[in-house]
């Protein structure tokens, strides 16, 4: 039971390294505009604190999520995958649905980004 925390705490470590460094870089190669950069100079500071909250959330939650998933369903396809190659596809399949999960995290947390300015 400790070394299945263990992977899904890997997983969900990787996972979050992994989207952190996708934000860190898209954030990176579009900085905002002049014009967004007023907007959000005059807005409401708690609103743009809760926005960042939100979207910090959004995207760290899912992250966690998808770490936990890929470690469960990854570990039950590798065991498939031992016992019948041939379903190889098919777990592929599976595990990249279950990271699917942090790429809508993300999608969110980047709406919620651009409702702020």
């Amino acid at each position: 039971m400790l070394h299945t925390r263990a992977k899904m705490l890997f997983a969900a470590t990787v996972t979050a390294a992994g989207l952190a460094t996708l934000i860190y870089v898209t954030v990176m190669w579009f900085p905002p505009t002049a014009a967004a950069a007023q907007a959000v100079a005059t807005a409401d500071a708690s609103v743009l604190r809760w926005g960042f909250i939100a979207a910090a959330l959004a995207a760290g939650l899912s992250a966690v999520a998808a770490g936990i998933a890929v470690a469960a369903v990854g570990a039950s396809a590798v065991g498939a995958i031992a016992e019948k190659p041939e379903l190889f596809g098919r777990t592929l399949v599976l595990v990249g649905l279950a990271e699917g999960i942090a790429i809508y995290g993300l999608i969110i947390a980047i709406m919620i980004l651009n409702r702020l300015g």
